[in-house]
């Protein structure tokens, strides 16, 4: 049986292991890949072990908050893989997409009552937690949860970190002990007992696969989701897109990272954000590909954590500034999401942030804007407007005006609770990346998650960082980017 490292694994309810079962059932949910995949080795192995036929259950609901085209859409080009990449396997693939809200209200728990018990994938926001739990309650088979998330386990730490710095120093002092764990490349290379024909015909009449051409590009117009955010054309998901975003970055963009991350007139950050988010690239992937490029060994490590940015490692700059973002940035909203429930709300915000906050919150705002006039980008601020303009229709904001973007809803909104549901309900709408821990740290590190005061004490920010389009101007040549994405007849600057 495949060794998945325990601290990786947790068992969700206290029913056993039926032997006798039909299959074994990976339920994939989150970690929507075929290799380096934690759940995936630990599904495998058990049906090797146990003699049965590995079915693989891929579902998309429709009723979850935000359900729209572009979400569905990179979603599907990923199921659409692995159809292709499964049909004539030892593994039976059943896409399931709901036509309507509850529609696959049952399915898990008929799979279940065949099945020898459930793996599925251990994600620690959004709806995910909840649904995971409320089927371990009703599963009459053991249901395990797999934690493919980072390179870290999960569990690796007990708390929470509130601040990068602490996160890394304890990242570089224990994740040695994790690196040599990593999943299969290919953890259904080898040989699986013989395919499960097909599902039992009450189940499959009940609830029927996705089309072949659904998945491979059908109208999205029947479902029951929001029409009014289309599919992002030039960014398609998947493993495969996901592999060869990965490919190109390292090629074409990874040497000048350190130096032209921040700056939108350069295109050199590596587009993986939604991969990751939607489990088609693995954070092991990314950093086996990473480690490859720069010919790295662990024994290029730093012999002690400092907690510094840079040179821990033992890799070339660009490569450390890199990997600084896709693992310690990353994996700290992990951490978060793994320790805290409330961690999508205003009250997770540090003690300090919250007081300067709400010390400023009768501040007079010179510009005040509603949600439906940030969403549409008309504000006075043509560089804002050109961020969110990005945002609709790439489903995407460069890093360093990302940053602005949030920090100018903070400055324009009625309260800084206010703002937080703004930015949480425009990024999670319109961004690939969105509903991610990660695109949460993002959010709330504008409101001063993961920071320090600021002073001097400024209106309406307090000593909460602040972000001027003026200054970002000085720093980068913008006018290029404001041309390509700027509201079409926007308001003038007053």
């Amino acid at each position: 049986m495949t060794e998945v490292p325990e601290i990786r694994i947790r068992l969700c309810n206290g029913e056993d292991v039926r032997p006798n079962g039909d299959f074994v059932l990976y339920w994939m949910i989150a970690f929507r890949r075929l290799g380096w995949s934690f759940a995936l080795d630990r599904a495998a192995g058990w049906a090797r072990r146990l003699g049965k036929p590995l079915v693989i259950l891929e579902p998309l609901r429709c009723g979850y908050r935000w359900a729209n085209d572009r979400i569905h859409r990179f979603v599907l080009e990923g199921m659409a893989d692995h159809a292709e990449r499964l049909a004539g396997s030892e593994v039976l693939y059943y896409p399931y997409v709901e036509p309507e809200p509850g529609a696959g209200q049952g399915l898990l728990e008929a799979l279940g009552a065949r099945a020898c018990l459930v793996v599925t994938d251990d994600y620690p926001a959004f709806f995910l937690p909840r649904m995971v739990a409320a089927a371990a309650a009703r599963l009459p088979v053991r249901l395990e949860a797999v934690d493919s998330n980072g390179l870290l386990p999960l569990r690796a730490a007990e708390k929470d970190y509130v601040t990068a710095a602490h996160f890394r120093r304890f990242l570089q002092k224990v994740l040695p002990d994790h690196l040599e764990h990593a999943p299969a490349e290919e953890p259904l290379a080898d040989p699986l007992p013989a395919r499960l024909k097909s599902l039992p015909r009450e189940i499959a009449k009940r609830w029927p696969a996705a089309s072949p051409g659904l998945l491979g590009g059908g109208s999205l117009a029947a479902l029951p989701i929001d029409h009014s955010v289309p599919p992002v054309a030039a960014v398609r998901g998947g493993d495969s897109a996901g592999e060869r975003a990965l490919d190109r970055f390292l090629a074409e963009r990874l040497e000048r990272y350190g130096e032209g991350r921040n700056d939108p007139g350069e295109e050199v950050t590596s587009a993986l954000s939604p991969y990751l988010h939607f489990g088609h690239v693995a954070p092991h992937q990314m950093f086996a590909a990473v480690a490859a490029r720069e010919r790295w060994s662990p024994e290029r490590l730093a012999a002690r954590p400092t907690g510094a940015r840079e040179g821990w490692w033992g890799m070339g700059p660009a490569a450390e500034k890199f990997l600084d973002e896709a693992i310690t940035w990353r994996e700290v909203g992990y951490n978060m999401a793994a320790h805290r429930e409330d961690f999508e709300r205003y009250e997770s915000l540090p003690a300090w942030a919250q007081a300067t906050l709400a010390k400023h919150e009768g501040d007079p705002r010179p510009h005040l804007y509603s949600r439906a006039q940030f969403d549409a980008g008309e504000t006075h601020d043509e560089l804002w407007n050109a961020a969110q303009g990005q945002l609709r229709e790439e489903g995407r904001i460069h890093n360093y005006l990302r940053m602005l973007w949030g920090k100018k809803v903070l400055e324009w909104s009625p309260s800084p609770r206010e703002a937080l549901a703004t930015l949480i309900d425009l990024n999670n709408r319109y961004a690939l990346d969105g509903r991610d821990p990660n695109s949460y740290s993002g959010i709330f590190w504008t409101l001063g998650r993961y920071d320090r005061p600021w002073p001097p004490e400024r209106p309406i920010f307090g000593t909460v960082r602040f972000m001027s389009s003026d200054s970002t101007r000085r720093k980068f040549k913008v006018d290029g980017y404001v041309a390509r994405y700027g509201r079409k007849g926007q308001m003038s600057l007053i």
